[in-house]
This record gives structure tokens, C-alpha cells and sequence, in this order.
């Protein structure tokens, strides 16, 4: 919201008062992480968040190969093109590569600088960093911790340190044994890193104690400078293929210092200056008579001076914001201190990017509006656009929309590039998902035909991301809408939620949210029918139904057999439960290639995740860790339990299901029920609601 005229003119004044005798000077920065949380940190590809500390690579078979990225939300100014200066700077971190398998390893960990904060590169060799396809980029700088030796990088053995540079063939390597640190032992390492741009060098300490060695275990000269940007962006990356290799940070400190014209200075500052933010120093000048002189008369010419330039600058400020203030207009009271990482996009960028909202660029349509592909102009880059279609309704989901999913962090999250609101439209630009939703994927003709490993991934990314929302985040979110269509597949076929505008936020220890009932038939729970009360519980009841879907490959709800009667998928994959025949439900596509006892664990925890019951429901961080096979399958009753309730509900029918139909149309009929029998999307006799 924009501030009143008069704060920006008394902002002019007291900085026009005083700027002769601001001294300009370079920022240095520094952070202490003792632990991690979702606050500081973006994750992406397979990393994760546990106990404090971030885990790079996954512990499971599921998928074979993994990598993760973990970035500073803020990025570090390392170069300032005006004074043609470049900062140093000096690192501090402890990690551990542990191998669940002792005949496994492969392949490392960096610690890398980087221009943008979505670096993410390939498993195997290329370390999460660099891709595959192109394992180039002068923009990245890195240390590597590397526990393969690759001859395609010429690396020199298994357990090495390298400076890597615009690539992964490493400018400078050491074997770390030399500092008597085996990488892939499992115990924690603590890592020195300094760069001194004096003195154009890298050195690199290991430890398993806490204090640093007098020898470091690389010394590199290198000129870093050359390839800095203004602002970069400091993190780790880690990658295993093939292998069960774990790489784990715990705690993290980073400084920048040196950051002058000169950069004289040949060593770091002294460890007790390390955790503290470095405070500008006002230089003091030599002094002498004609100095004094000479400063006498400045002052008397500012003195003379400055109070009209003030005066004048202040006058016709004011005839510019009093002008101004007329035409300015509040867009939906959004509140912008809640908006500091979204770009705001203006209506021409999107207008631009989108060819004039061409329909050949429409990718959906759903409650919120259109989604559009736009392709910007000056980059090249892709996203995803979704354009308002109802102005009332539209403000409030973009709003809701808008606050929760701008303060979340996490890799199986749809990830909010930007926003507009102009010209009494509202907008959300996302990143371009390549493989759509995955409705989509397991319900239309797309080319695709899901693996039953990239199914179980689907199912133990979007557990991830729930036990995430439900559970770590600050202030629990409730989704209230989890649905295929909602989950869409980026370029590796990884999961990514989103569509936040039926989501809510709630304080842990507070009692459920209560408002009308909304959302998708087939997915909604029975008691949310009943008490339109949203818990975690509801959400983990549409979870099940999408455990289910990508399971068996049937939507919720379908007209079956020669009388098209309505079959409901948990009534039908609990039958064939209850006769012995569970796997029969399995998805035909799959030819029958699958593991047998994933399928199962994979059908009995939707159908447990589906249970009428919702407290014989499990939480979310119970399935993920049923999916993660760190906990056993909740007990299932044979036969489907059947729960009794009749409620005079204050809405008709027609309020019960939210309009989201559009994005449904092409492929998933939603049922609108015309009798009570059709109200619940459980077995709809055995809970029948009065209308």
C-alpha cells in the first residue's frame, strides 16, 4: 500500500539535509544458520527439511537417482559494477555423506555460487548442479565434495576436493584424506571455506572436530572476480545414482568482507567478528590548516546553498506527488510487505507474453479463470498464467492464493514467479509445468503412460508436500482442494501442488476452520459434507482418493457398465479388497509391471487414507512415512465401515460443490446430485443427509 504524500517528503527532506555528510560505503553481510528452517532456505529437487537440518538426496530405491538443491533465500552482493570492486568472502559449514548401503556410493556434494535461485542440475556425476545435456554454466562457481572418481571429469580419486569453475572439471582438486577426512564415513565434517580476492585464492579446511586445521586441504589460485555478477545466490547441491548415498547439512555460517575498491586485505577477519553482521567504518582523513580552511568555506556554501536546493527540490516534489496522489488507486488491498519475493508483472509483460491472450496459448480453464502459456519476450522463459474471470469472487481467491502460497517454500510446491492486478483483472504467474496436470496423464490420450515408480514418486511427493503444509509450516495450512488436476508434473515427471484458492491458514493449537463446504465431488470427505469443517483430516481423505486414481487409473467418480450406473472408486477398489482381489483394481496400462508388494502398500493406504472414519485415518506424516517404508500399513477392516449421520444442511445441494467444473470438463465429469443417494462420495447409501 502506498505511503501519504507526506512521509516520501520528509524521507526527501532528512536525506537532502543530510547528504553531504553521508560518507558512502560497501555492505558487507553475514548469517549464522545453527539450524535450517523454510524461512531462510528454497529447496528443490529432492531436498527436504528434518530435525533443523537439510537432507540433499533421498534415503529410498524410489526413485534410483536423486538430487537436491537447497539456495539462501537472499542473495549476496558480491560485485559492485559502479567502483569495479569485488567482495571476499569465507564459509563455514558441517555436513555428512552417509551411505545406507556400504557396497553403494556415489556421488557428492558442492557448496556453489550461483547467478540465479533455482539452480538444479543432474543426478550421478554432474552433482545436482550442472545438466546433463549442457554441463556448462560460467556463472556457477563451486567446491566439490566428490566420493566418485568420474573419468569423464578426470577427477583423481573417490574421495577428493575440487574448485570447479564453469564446470565440472575442476580447476584445482586435493585429496581430502590429505587433511585426514574420508568423505562418504557417515561422520559429520566441518568445511572452512575462504575466498581472499587480494590474494586471488581458495582455501579449503576439513575437520571432524570443530576447530579449524592449520593447513588447509586445497589451495587454488584463482581469480573468482572475473565471474562474479552483481548479486548471486550461495547453497549446497548433492546427487547419487545408482546408490544410496545421503548427504546431510546441519548448520551453516557465510560472510562477505573485504568489499572495497582496494581489497587490500589478505586474510579473513578474526573468527569473534565471523557471526556478527560487519558494521561500515567512517575512515578518518588527515587534517591540516588549509584543510580546515577550505572546509570552512564548504560548509558556509552548503549553508547557503543547501537550504534552497531543499526548498526547490521539496516544492516541486510536491507538485509531483500532490498530482500523482489523485490518479493512485489501492488494487484489491493487497498488502505488498507480504509480496518481497513475487515479481509484479504489468499488464502489458503479460499481455505481451501471452500473444494478446491468443487461444491458441489457453493451457485450461478453472475457477479462477483461464490459464494461459506466456512466453516473455526479453528471456525466452515460459510460465504459466491464470487469468480472473469472476471479479468478486476472483479478488478473494487471488487473495488467498496470493498470501499463502507467496510465503511457502517447498520442492513439490508450485512455484509463484509473480502477480498482477491492473486494469481490474487479477493474475498469477507460475512456472510452466511441461507435462501438465496429472489428471491429464492417467485419464486423457497425452503419449504418457505413467511407470508404476514414477506412480509411487507422484504419491510420495504430494505426502511430502501435505505433511509439509499440515505440519511444518508456521501456521498449519489446510489445502481443502487436493485433486489430480491440481497436481502438475514438471519436465521429470515430478509432482509440484498447486491451486491455494480454497486454502486456508490456521494456528496449530486453534480449532478447525469452519466456512460453506467447497470443492470436488469424489474427493471430498463425509464429514466435511456434513459439519463443512476442514481439517487435516479432509485433506488426508482427498489425498487417499488421488492415491487411488494413480493407482488404478479410474477418476472418482464414473458411469459404468450398460446402465451407466455411478460407481464411486473407493466403493469399488474396497470390494475388490474385501473379495481378495485388491490387485485386480490395478491400472490395465501397467501390463502387470509393478512390484506386487508396493502396488498393495500403495492400495491399502489410499483406501486407509479414504476410510470414513476420519479418525481411523492416518495423519499425513504417518503416510509418508508408511510410503517412505519407515512405518507399517494401518490395519484395514475387510469390510468398508459404515458411518450414520442426518443433518438438515443450512445450503441447498447446488452450494455443496464448488463451481470448479471447468477444469473437469474435457475429461472428469463432476457429479451434481440430484438425490441424496449421490451426496456423499463414499458409498452414498450407507450415509444419507437430508436436503
Amino acid at each position: 500500500m502506498s505511503s501519504p504524500p507526506g512521509t516520501f517528503l520528509w524521507s526527501i527532506f532528512i536525506v537532502l539535509a543530510f547528504f553531504p555528510f553521508c560518507i558512502s560505503s560497501q555492505p558487507n553481510i553475514a548469517f549464522n544458520f545453527s539450524s535450517f528452517s523454510f524461512r531462510n532456505l528454497t529447496l528443490l529437487g529432492d531436498s527436504y527439511l528434518r530435525n533443523g537440518a537439510v537432507g540433499l538426496t533421498r534415503e529410498l530405491g524410489v526413485p534410483s537417482s536423486s538430487a537436491g538443491t537447497v539456495v539462501c533465500n537472499s542473495p549476496v552482493r558480491l560485485f559492485d559494477p559502479k567502483t569495479n570492486s569485488s567482495a571476499s568472502f569465507s564459509t563455514k559449514f558441517s555436513f555428512s555423506i552417509a551411505n545406507v548401503n556400504p557396497d553403494s556410493y556415489g556421488d557428492g556434494l558442492t557448496f556453489f555460487l550461483a547467478a540465479g535461485n533455482q539452480t538444479l542440475g543432474s543426478p550421478g556425476g554432474y552433482l545436482g548442479l550442472f545438466n546433463s545435456s549442457y554441463p556448462f554454466d560460467n556463472k556457477i562457481i563451486a567446491v566439490e565434495f566428490d566420493t566418485r572418481e568420474d573419468t569423464l571429469f578426470n577427477d583423481p580419486s573417490s574421495n577428493h576436493v575440487g574448485l570447479d569453475i564453469g564446470s565440472l572439471e575442476s580447476v584445482g582438486t586435493s585429496e581430502a584424506d590429505s587433511g585426514g577426512v574420508d568423505l562418504k564415513s557417515g561422520d559429520l565434517i566441518t568445511t572452512w571455506i575462504d575466498y581472499l580476492n587480494g590474494r586471488k585464492v581458495v582455501l579449503v579446511w576439513l575437520s571432524y572436530s570443530s576447530f579449524k586445521p592449520e593447513k588447509p586441504v586445497l589451495s587454488v589460485k584463482a581469480d573468482l572476480s572475473k565471474h562474479f555478477q552483481e548479486f548471486m545466490y550461495v547453497g549446497f547441491s548433492a546427487s547419487t545414482e545408482g546408490s544410496t548415498e545421503v548427504h546431510t547439512v546441519v548448520d551453516w555460517s557465510f560472510q562477505t568482507f573485504d568489499f572495497s575498491s582496494t581489497n587490500e586485505q589478505s586474510t579473513p577477519p578474526p573468527p569473534s567478528d565471523r557471526d556478527r553482521k560487519v558494521v561500515p567504518v567512517i575512515p578518518v582523513l588527515p587534517t591540516s590548516e588549509s584543510c580546515h580552511k577550505k572546509n570552512k568555506k564548504l560548509i558556509l556554501g552548503l549553508g547557503i546553498s543547501g537550504p534552497i536546493a531543499v526548498f526547490l527540490a521539496l516544492a516541486g516534489f510536491g507538485w509531483y506527488t500532490a498530482k500523482k496522489w489523485k490518479k493512485i488507486k489501492i488494487d484489491c488491498g493487497i498488502k505488498l510487505e507480504l509480496l518481497k519475493g513475487p515479481r509484479k508483472f504489468s499488464y502489458r509483460e503479460i499481455k505481451a507474453a501471452t500473444k494478446g491472450f491468443h487461444g491458441s496459448r489457453i493451457l485450461g480453464n478453472g475457477a479462477f479463470g483461464t490459464v494461459y502459456k506466456a512466453t516473455l519476450l526479453e528471456s525466452g522463459l515460459s510460465f504459466a498464467v491464470k487469468r480472473s474471470k469472476h471479479s468478486h469472487q476472483g479478488k478473494d481467491e487471488f487473495l488467498a492464493e496470493l498470501t499463502i502460497i507467496a510465503c511457502l517454500r517447498h520442492r513439490n510446491l508450485l512455484h509463484l514467479q509473480g502477480w498482477c492486478a491492473e486494469k481490474g483483472e487479477l493474475f498469477l504467474v507460475y512456472d510452466f509445468m511441461p507435462n501438465g496436470s496429472l489428471d491429464k496423464l492417467l485419464h486423457q490420450e497425452s503419449g504418457i503412460t505413467l511407470t508404476f515408480p514414477q506412480r509411487y514418486n507422484i504419491a510420495l511427493g504430494v505426502a511430502s508436500v501435505l505433511t509439509y503444509l499440515h505440519e511444518e509450516c508456521e501456521q498449519q495450512v489446510i489445502h481443502r482442494d487436493i485433486k489430480s488436476s491440481n497436481i502438475l508434473l514438471d519436465g521429470n515427471l515430478n509432482p509440484r501442488l498447486g491451486d491455494f484458492g480454497l486454502a486456508r491458514l490456521m494456528d496449530h493449537d486453534k480449532s478447525p476452520v469452519s466456512t460453506l463446504t467447497a470443492g470436488t465431488m469424489g474427493y471430498l470427505a463425509p464429514e466435511y459434507l456434513q459439519t463443512g469443517k476442514a481439517t487435516e483430516k479432509t485433506d488426508v481423505y482427498s489425498f487417499g482418493v488421488v492415491v487411488l486414481e494413480v493407482a488404478c487409473g479410474r477418476m472418482p467418480i464414473v458411469k459404468d457398465g450398460e446402465n451407466q450406473l455411478v460407481v464411486n472408486l473407493i466403493d469399488w477398489v474396497w470390494g475388490l479388497y474385501s473379495a481378495d482381489k485388491l490387485l485386480e483394481a490395478v491400472d490395465p496400462r501397467l501390463n502387470g509391471d509393478f512390484d506386487k508388494g508396493e502396488m498393495t502398500r500403495l492400495l491399502i493406504l489410499g483406501l486407509s487414507c479414504a476410510n470414513p472414519d476420519c479418525a481411523a485415518r492416518p495423519s499425513m506424516r504417518r503416510a509418508l512415512q508408511i510410503l517412505s517404508r519407515e512405518a507399517d500399513l494401518l490395519a484395514l477392516p475387510k469390510k468398508k465401515p459404515s458411518l450414520q449421520f442426518s443433518v438438515s444442511l443450512p445450503v441447498n445441494i447446488h452450494e455443496i460443490v464448488s463451481e470448479r467444473e471447468a477444469d473437469l470438463t474435457s475429461n472428469q465429469q463432476r457429479v451434481k446430485p440430484q438425490s441424496p443417494d449421490l451426496v456423499c462420495s463414499s458409498s452414498c447409501r450407507e450415509f444419507p443427509v437430508k436436503i
